[in-house]
């Protein structure tokens, strides 16, 4: 089991490394898939509290990462 484990890691860490030079893209896809999403949540009619738990979860890591470091 702790084999198939590494051998995921590494292929997904492999994906990454593929993709990180694809700024552009990967953020056109993260909206892509963002709006997906909310056109889900807009047309099934739910999920409308896990989105605000999830927009505010957002909102604290974008606020950690534009905050400069104390010390």
């Amino acid at each position: 089991m702790a084999d198939v484990k590494a051998q995921l890691q590494r292929r997904f860490q492999h994906l990454l490394d593929k993709t990180a030079p694809h700024g552009l893209y990967r953020w056109i896809g993260f909206a892509a898939l963002i709006g997906l999403y909310l056109l889900r949540v807009y047309f099934l009619g739910g999920f409308y509290i896990v989105t605000y738990g999830l927009g505010i979860y957002l909102l604290n890591l974008f606020i950690g990462f534009i905050t400069p470091p104390v010390g």
